[in-house]
């Protein structure tokens, strides 16, 4: 018989060490510790894993559970059957319809985790948690991962106890909040990626999605970005996670803004509106330095690296350049390893999904009117703000650049509310009016970037000569730019 259910979970990465001071912080409660083998199973062309599923048997104790996860946030769907073989049934929970019927003796597995699992069950408040540490592997063929995590899973009373008991906990000792499931971590492993940049995934919705569903799956879609780059920079430098890290958080930032009828609460504190934006804010702009150096270096020096002759000092450049870069990337790592971005992320996370917000009227009112009125608007002052590129400050390029990103952050949340081709088109397009204002506006701000940096002389020379090859492509992306945004102009809107 299949035990149909929804688990409402929190997950922490923990280093192992700190593992028994966060289980020393919790409420008191009868302890549990076992060993617990979790085989997990798909198909060759990995028919669950594209389906946003996981099937595992784990056996504990000598019983052997089988156990389908799906979903996404906080809470997932789980079905679970006591079974006696070490293979899965495939006749159980909702398998027959996510597998066809000619796949379904195609289950093999795919790679096991076995964890030692010490386990609590507290009290907090009005609500009934299940504490769970769990230490051990995850291995798939030759390749193995470690694994130390927190889990919180909620028994009975309100999904905001989670959040509060872990940002208590993560007060004994650093958990980072992480959206990726054991099964996620082993699919990665077995594909040779175990922890890798991650750009933020496109949201899927259904035409009859209310207000706050919509935000929420942009944001939750957010978050995992922030979260998995986070981790990824905690580890080693990496140009592309910082690149990632900065995105998901400017276009939460910008879904705030697009959402604000709907999602603004009074107040500033913790788990409010206006907290949620300046952390985010923060966050961002924690990646600027960084993310301005690796465009620098990647797309100004190099090719000028290129050039016969080279400008002079050009030698010097190159190592003051990749020592300011370095000094700025472990800036970033400490930004995503301090309390403070913990704490953001337990509290960001908390709010939208279980801020007051989600019982406004605007919240619960028909996605589909409110994207057409938001894409309206944000349509409408972009075409204002754009109407003279070729006179514009570079102030007012640099505005229009802003109108352009939260358009396009829109248009990528609203898309999947509306059917066909139109809105990928548009996007597109917006897309490449967005490069060549960015490209303006790296003009505009390299010659502070590198007035900051402190250059010896000859590396100063150098870079004096890169700012004025740059600039000497102004003209060429300020014609783009005017081009794109008459096309834009005569795009179907896909929302109409």
């Amino acid at each position: 018989m299949t035990r149909q259910s929804q688990e409402i979970e929190l997950k922490f990465l923990c280093a192992p060490d700190d593992l028994g001071r966060i289980l020393a912080a919790a409420p008191a409660g009868a302890d549990d510790t076992r060993e617990l083998i979790s085989v997990y199973f798909d198909t060759p062309d990995l028919t669950l894993q594209r389906a946003g599923a996981s099937l595992r048997v784990r056996e504990s104790r000598g019983q052997r559970v089988q156990t389908l996860k799906r979903g996404d946030g906080l809470a997932r769907e789980e079905h679970e059957s006591a079974i006696a073989s070490d293979a899965p049934d495939p006749s159980l929970g909702p398998l027959p319809e996510l597998l066809p019927e000619g796949a379904r003796g195609e289950l093999k597995p795919a790679f096991h985790v076995r964890v030692t699992r010490r386990q609590r069950l507290v009290r907090y408040g009005d609500a009934e948690i299940e504490l769970a540490l769990d230490e051990g592997e995850v291995r798939g063929g030759k390749r193995a991962s470690a694994i130390s995590e927190v889990e919180l899973e909620l028994k009975s009373g309100a999904p905001k106890a989670l959040f509060g008991l872990a940002r208590e906990l993560s007060h004994a000792a650093p958990m980072y909040l992480s959206f990726a499931s054991k099964s996620q971590r082993g699919q990665a492993l077995v594909a040779g990626c175990p922890v890798h940049a991650h750009k933020r995934a496109r949201v899927a919705l259904s035409p009859q999605a209310r207000v706050a569903e919509v935000f929420q799956a942009v944001a939750r879609s957010a978050l995992q970005s922030i979260a998995a780059n986070a981790e990824v920079l905690r580890q080693r430098p990496d140009p592309d996670a910082v690149h990632q890290l900065r995105v998901a958080a400017r276009a939460l930032r910008s879904a705030l803004s697009t959402f604000r009828e709907a999602v603004e609460e009074g107040g500033d504190g913790p788990g409010s509106f206006a907290h949620a934006k300046a952390e985010l804010r923060w966050l961002a702009k924690s990646c600027d330095r960084a993310r301005n150096l690796d465009v620098f270096i990647a797309e100004t020096l190099g090719p000028a690296e290129n050039l016969e002759p080279k400008p002079r000092g050009l030698a010097a450049l190159r190592p003051a350049l990749e020592a300011a870069r370095d000094k700025a990337h472990a800036d970033v790592a400490r930004t995503v390893s301090s309390a403070r971005f913990r704490d953001l992320l337990i509290t960001v996370t908390g709010w939208v999904d279980t801020g007051g917000w989600i019982d406004s009227e605007a919240a619960r009112g028909p996605a589909r009117a409110f994207a057409r009125k938001v894409l309206d608007r944000r349509r409408r002052r972009l075409l204002r703000d754009a109407s003279a590129l070729e006179t514009a400050t570079d102030a007012e390029r640099h505005a229009a650049r802003i109108d352009a990103k939260k358009l396009r952050y829109a248009a990528e949340g609203f898309e999947g509310l509306f059917r066909g081709k139109a809105a990928r088109r548009f996007i597109e397009q917006q897309k490449a009016l967005q490069d060549e204002l960015g490209a303006l506006n790296d003009l505009a701000t390299a010659e502070a970037l590198l007035a900051q940096l402190d250059l010896p002389p000859e590396a100063a020379f150098a870079a004096g000569e890169l700012v004025g090859l740059k600039a000497a492509a102004k003209d060429r992306h300020i014609a783009a730019a005017v081009a794109a945004i008459k096309a834009l102009k005569k795009a179907e809107v896909f929302w109409a």
